[in-house]
């Protein structure tokens, strides 16, 4: 392992890289580095702001793919964050070729990442009800956005939520996987959390479409409301009606589920119509 800093912040790597192009963007403040994507992330700061500037080349520590790949696959998500471009989803800044590498470069967003392996997890799902709905109704905004442009979700989970405890806004992160409709299971397992994955997202051959993204949103919202992937309506915190609507969203069969994320988010909208005051 070689052991690396940056303006005080220390990191390892398998091996040396270059980065003495993260001085045009500022002075770093943080590293994100135990990730296994391939890609290694700094949070840096200037006189005008910060910055979150992801990194493929180096050899990271945990990756599990290879720096080649780790480049041509962050090269091929700056279409995916310009065509998906939306208030919910943190802001490319730029792109570029660097030496031996790529990056890309994000607006920094003074939030904390929802994932269950990062510090706030428990934090985030013991949010009164009220402010779990309103982050669950931006990750259904987006994700109807998602699908207008023709889009599927692979890959989304907690860890793509960012929260912001103190203004109480949500971001949208790492939608690297998403892809243009039609998607096709060409390795069986596909990439993501189990918790969120829909069944045919472990059959080979399966088309992954608008259904599978249908399954995904219901997942989300037992993740987010109680159940987990037991869903169970005595561990559910909103109302039956709730639970109802998205215990049929992950049907096992997609003919069981609603046809499209849509029909799923007017069914939601409405019973939360209902239940208000």
């Amino acid at each position: 392992m070689v052991k690396t800093m940056i303006d005080g912040i220390t990191f390892e790597l398998k091996e040396e890289f270059d980065f003495r192009f993260l001085s045009q963007y500022g002075k770093v403040f943080t590293v994100f580095d135990r990730q296994d994507s391939g890609y290694i992330c700094f949070g840096v700061v200037n006189d005008h702001r910060k910055l979150f500037i992801k990194v493929a080349g180096a050899a990271t520590v945990l990756s599990s793919i290879s720096t080649d790949i780790a480049i041509t696959r962050l090269q091929s998500t700056v279409s995916v964050y310009q065509d998906l471009n939306h208030p919910t989803l943190i802001n490319m800044i730029e792109h570029k070729e660097v030496r031996d590498g790529y990056v890309t470069v994000f607006e920094w967003f003074e939030g904390e990442c929802m994932g269950r392996q990062y510090d706030h997890f428990e934090e985030f799902l013991a949010l009164p009800l009220e402010q779990k709905l309103d982050i669950y109704n931006e990750i259904l905004l987006f994700h109807t956005h998602v699908n207008k442009r023709g889009y599927i979700a692979v890959d989304f989970y907690d860890g793509c939520i960012m929260y912001d405890f103190a203004s109480g806004e949500t971001r949208i992160c790492d939608i690297e996987f998403y892809a243009k409709s039609p998607v096709i299971n060409t390795v069986g397992r596909m990439w993501g959390s189990s918790r969120y994955m829909s069944p045919e997202e472990f059959q080979l051959g399966a088309e992954i479409d608008e259904r599978s993204n249908v399954f995904l949103m219901g997942a989300t919202a037992f993740q987010l409301f109680g159940g987990g992937t037991e869903r169970r309506l005595d561990t559910w915190q909103a109302n039956e009606q709730l639970f109802k609507i998205a215990l049929k969203a992950v049907s096992v069969r997609k003919e069981d589920r609603y046809l499209s994320i849509g029909e799923y988010f007017d069914a939601w909208n409405k019973a939360i119509t209902a239940a208000t005051p």
